[in-house]
């Protein structure tokens, strides 16, 4: 199971013992309520994730995302966007509490989902990690629709299967794109008539450049390509916190690409327009976002002016 390449006893001994811990923390949490869950999870991330060294990392995307924000509103603001992350990750283990039948979801745009469903013609769904993403898939699984909901896959195969098995029993078909099979598998999928639906909001070092908060950022040029391709839109959606442990998901107007016979600035217009729509839900609701992760190139983070004291 550990992959396709030989490791270690050492590194799978290490796994499967993570495994045991990741399994032992789900089943607690599923002894929960939702609101329980959801606030042990945001607690423990807003009391621990300040004390760890991703907490630069946070304050850095901030300052490059709000450069004329106060210190203080911005540690503030990191802080509750731990919290977020928190509670995301423990709803994660609930899911199959948290769909559309739950009450708990507020959609928009419903019909542009029954839409597509009634067209028979794919789409390319596009978000970034905002609030709980695990509620869009749950309402594209909900609305009929057959979607390929592609994700990166955990280090730990062991762990991974976990998720993937907690993902399931929402009814979320998981696919976790690898190198050239990867691809041939998600257009064949489309060629079958199945909806993709991938996140655009990560470090991509291969994709073209493109702007993101006024500083540039590579964008993966998958999306766009497969739009393309296939002659489709690119299908914006976005999710956000509402209060009471609920959610509001949104279909937003798609993205039509025009192909002019330059390919490649083709692509790139599609992905600035998808990272485009990410700042823009960022700025309306920047503590739903994941700002853990280095969104930026080295660059952007070298050029920063030196911190203050607060930072």
């Amino acid at each position: 199971m550990p992959g396709e390449g030989k490791v270690s006893f050492g590194q799978d001994l290490g796994w499967r013992l993570e495994a045991i811990a990741f399994a032992g923390l789900t089943q607690f949490l599923r002894l929960l309520s939702v609101e329980g869950a959801s606030n042990l999870g945001g607690w423990l991330l807003k009391t621990l994730g300040p004390r760890t060294g991703t907490h630069r990392t946070v304050i850095r995307n901030l300052r490059i995302a709000f450069p004329d924000m106060e210190s203080s509103e911005r540690e503030r603001l990191a802080r509750a966007a731990w919290e977020q992350t928190g509670r995301s990750f423990a709803e994660t283990t609930i899911m199959d509490r948290l769909t559309p039948a739950s009450g708990r979801i507020d959609i928009v745009g419903a019909k542009r989902l029954e839409a597509i469903r009634a067209s028979g013609t794919p789409v390319v769904f596009v978000s970034g990690h905002m609030a709980n993403i695990e509620t869009m898939a749950a309402v594209l699984v909900d609305s009929g629709l057959t979607v390929q909901v592609t994700y990166r896959a955990a280090n730990n195969p062991y762990v991974d299967a976990q998720i993937r098995a907690a993902r399931a029993r929402y009814g979320v078909k998981l696919f976790a794109p690898k190198g050239g099979d990867g691809a041939r598998e998600l257009l064949a999928g489309m060629a079958r008539g199945e909806s993709v639906a991938l996140m655009n909001d990560q470090k991509f070092s291969e994709g073209p450049e493109v702007e993101f908060f006024g500083q540039p950022v590579n964008a993966a040029p998958g999306p766009s390509r497969l739009a393309l391709r296939f002659g489709t839109v690119l299908q914006p959606m976005s999710v956000v916190r509402l209060p009471g442990v609920r959610f509001r998901v949104t279909a937003h107007e798609p993205i039509s690409l025009v192909p002019t016979g330059d390919r490649a600035a083709d692509i790139k217009r599609g992905v600035q327009a998808v990272t485009s729509f990410v700042e823009d839900r960022v700025r309306e609701h920047p503590v739903d976002w994941f700002w853990v992760h280095k969104r930026w190139p080295d660059k952007v983070y070298a050029a920063l002016p030196p911190a203050g004291p607060e930072d």
